[in-house]
């Protein structure tokens, strides 16, 4: 697929990719698991400074791997061809589903929301659910017919829903109390270092979106200075832009409310300036779920083309279209998983199952530069500074959080059946290679 992704079409994919659902809807998990302001803005920092981490290594990786593929290509290239079967197979039955369906789910509740419907009573919501569906798969269109059009949309919306988090911040500047006054009254409440972590595992949520830039890495243009920039620069704005909302928040509202709030953002709205502010806060965050919708339609297909390419997946999987130079069916495939999700789980559901499928992961493509940078072929043009602390404290806090989250015991058993689900791609991966036959074999290795 040719190169077409400049600078600031990667930018947006980036920070496209990262601001989106989260933002406007996990603070309230998040609120209710760390119930103080110290604690709540401790952890949105915490995740942020393990997203620049992450994005610090790839920043390196990728100019060395520039191929479409993104994590995929970098577990396999680092551990070998099962770990990244596992990451393919993960995307394909859990990983990719989860992330359209509660992406597209917020999307549907703030429509609705905009347009003068609670989502949280019937019959809107189930009405939620066929919206985000519809979502999905009108994006996927828009993603089949071209990367241009798709980056140019990243582009436009990225700019509005940055402004409108930023604006939201002037705006409890400007108008609400200290942060003072309502981070003192919540200061006694105590927190359990598990409680820390599932917090933490709704923070990654909402900064997700810094390691999607991978997967078009074959189509960033000039990618050895490319992709280091937008990388490393895009992550950075969002943790600024995160730190400014959250404070936005809960300047506003007293942590209790915010922890009871599935639309905090546009709650923050109606309490500075009236239904007004709640109808703009909701086409802002309407857009901004639209862009990440479609980031992740963009981006995280190329991981089932890859697949496909390396004889993993069904052949026609890496299939181009002709017209518009996309991988059109694996976009199908995609929105088709994420349909079957968006109709069947909530926002919470999809949102914790993602991070948990995906963050071992995230670990392994972050550690693999250690074997890699003992390969006499590895020459990246970017070397990220503060190696090899900085991916050993990505690796061993993404080990932290799945710990936690085995450890708590209402998330112990999900979080067992996503690694359950994920570990039986291990016959698969044996019996496709058996199916595949040893010469198809031998020339995928290479």
């Amino acid at each position: 697929m040719p190169r077409r992704l400049t600078l600031p079409g990667a930018l947006a994919v980036v920070v496209g990719s990262m601001i989106g659902s989260g933002i406007f809807r996990s603070p309230a998990a998040i609120a209710s698991r760390v119930p103080t302001a110290a604690a709540l803005m401790s952890v949105w920092v915490a995740g942020g400074l393990l997203a620049l981490c992450g994005a610090l290594t790839l920043a390196e990786i990728t100019t060395a791997l520039p191929r479409t593929g993104g994590i995929y290509v970098i577990v396999r290239e680092g551990w070998g061809r099962l770990p990244a079967f596992l990451f393919g197979w993960a995307e394909v039955v859990i990983i990719r589903a989860a992330a359209l369906g509660a992406v597209a789910t917020t999307f549907a509740e703030y429509t609705l929301r905009t347009l003068g419907y609670d989502p949280r009573i019937a019959p809107y919501d189930t009405i939620v659910h066929q919206v985000a569906a519809v979502a999905i798969v009108v994006l996927a269109a828009v993603n089949i017919a071209g990367v241009r059009s798709s980056a140019l949309l990243l582009e436009v919306a990225t700019v509005v829903k940055a402004g409108a988090l930023l604006l939201i911040a002037l705006g409890a500047v400007w108008l609400a109390p200290a942060l003072a006054h309502t981070a003192a009254a919540t200061h006694a409440a105590a927190i359990s270092p598990s409680a820390v972590g599932l917090a933490l595992v709704a923070v990654l949520w909402a900064y997700d979106g810094w390691a999607d830039l991978s997967f078009v890495a074959g189509e960033v243009v000039a990618p050895d200075r490319t992709l280091p920039r937008a990388l490393i620069g895009g992550t950075l704005a969002v943790l600024g832009i995160y730190c400014a909302a959250n404070m936005a928040y809960l300047a506003v509202l007293p942590i209790s409310q915010i922890s009871a709030s599935r639309l905090v953002a546009a709650d923050v709205a109606d309490r500075l300036v009236g239904h007004w502010g709640v109808a703009v806060v909701g086409v802002a965050v309407v857009i901004a779920t639209v862009s990440t919708l479609n980031g992740s339609l963009l981006t995280c297909p190329r991981i089932f083309f890859a697949m496909a390419d390396d004889g993993l997946l069904f052949r026609p999987v890496a299939a181009v279209h002709p017209r518009y130079q996309t991988p059109y069916v694996a976009i199908a495939l995609a929105a088709l998983l994420g349909v079957a999700f968006v109709l069947a789980r909530t926002f919470e559901q999809l949102a914790d199952t993602f991070i948990l499928a995906i963050v071992p992961f995230y670990a392994l493509a972050v550690g693999a530069v250690f074997p890699l940078r003992r390969r006499a072929g590895y020459r990246p043009s970017f070397r990220l500074p503060g190696y090899p602390v900085v991916p050993a404290l990505f690796v061993l806090t993404a080990a932290g959080v799945l710990g936690s989250a085995i450890a708590d015991p209402a998330s112990r058993w999900p979080t067992l059946a996503v690694i359950g689900v994920v570990l039986a791609g291990i016959p698969v991966f044996y019996y496709v290679r058996y199916r595949a036959g040893p010469e198809i074999v031998a020339e995928a290795e290479g």
